[in-house]
């Protein structure tokens, strides 16, 4: 039976403890994970695979945050860090059920019905739900409407956009699953030269993709890039950073989403001014 999302919220603190008391979204799912051991099945379930890249796993863990936050006990930077606040570090050792009903208390409405305390997505604003939208649709557009071919040249301009140079799309040559290749500058001082494999996959890359595209790479880069609009399994995810083997950069569809958007790549994000009079401040004065 997959946990609760209210289940998911002291392992996550309990993560962010681990990690020294931030941390990103991606290394506090992988500390979750390790410490509630799940296995290969559960963490393949996708939430929704025709909308969406993103894990059941994940997505409960999103509203685990979500509901956190709202009660004070976590806190997040522009750059997608989250850390623990003063609040939870005071009292590690949470009452989720209270923390539910607390944040739902902040979101009444009026004629508001009651609803299933395993469904959050009803109850509080700014959920994961809304946060999804727009990259339901990207998945869509990427997935179902986007022909291969313009799937590598958007990979080769997201690339080109993060700093890389001589960007080449080598598809279909028979280069053994390499679909592209280019060098990364640092600090324009040093370089070294990748090769890219991009997949428009509904499901999870495992293990055996990553091993193949490694074996591609040998003797033509110095190090690999796999880039899907899926996801990886636990098990890619260990095979990619194995010790004495050649590290592969992995680029999952939530990774690549949140790049096209920070880099403004087909997604338009729109700030919406909000006045707000001080009734106090006028008294006051």
């Amino acid at each position: 039976m997959m946990i609760t999302y209210d289940q998911l919220m002291q392992p996550l603190i309990q993560a962010l403890a681990n990690l020294g008391e931030s941390g990103s979204i991606d290394e506090i799912y992988e500390e979750v994970v390790e410490l509630e051991k799940f296995d290969e099945n559960t963490l393949a379930v996708l939430h929704n695979p025709e909308k969406s890249s993103q894990t059941e796993v994940g997505y409960r863990l999103a509203w685990a945050i979500t509901y956190l936050k709202k009660a004070g006990y976590l806190e997040n930077s522009s750059r997608g860090v989250w850390a623990l606040t003063d609040k939870t570090k005071r009292s590690p050792n949470i009452d989720s059920r209270e923390i539910v009903n607390f944040v739902r208390s902040l979101d009444k409405k009026e004629n508001q019905e009651t609803v299933d305390p395993s469904d959050p997505a009803s109850s509080v604003s700014d959920s994961p739900e809304e946060t999804l939208a727009w990259r339901e649709k990207l998945h869509h557009i990427l997935i179902e409407e986007m022909s291969p071919d313009a799937f590598e040249r958007l990979t080769q301009r997201l690339l080109r956009e993060s700093g890389f140079i001589h960007v080449e799309v080598t598809g279909r040559t028979g280069d053994g699953g390499i679909d592209g290749k280019g060098i990364a500058r640092i600090n324009g001082l040093m370089s070294f030269h990748i090769a890219f494999q991009c997949k428009k996959y509904k499901g999870s890359v495992g293990a055996p993709e990553i091993r193949d595209f490694r074996g591609a790479t040998v003797g033509r880069a110095d190090r690999g890039m796999f880039i899907t609009t899926g996801s990886f399994t636990k098990a890619a995810i260990e095979e990619a950073n194995r010790d004495g083997a050649a590290p592969i950069d992995l680029v999952d569809g939530d990774q690549l989403a949140d790049k096209l958007k920070e880099l403004s790549l087909g997604i338009k994000t729109e700030l919406v001014e909000k006045v707000t009079v001080q009734h106090d401040w006028f008294l006051n004065i």
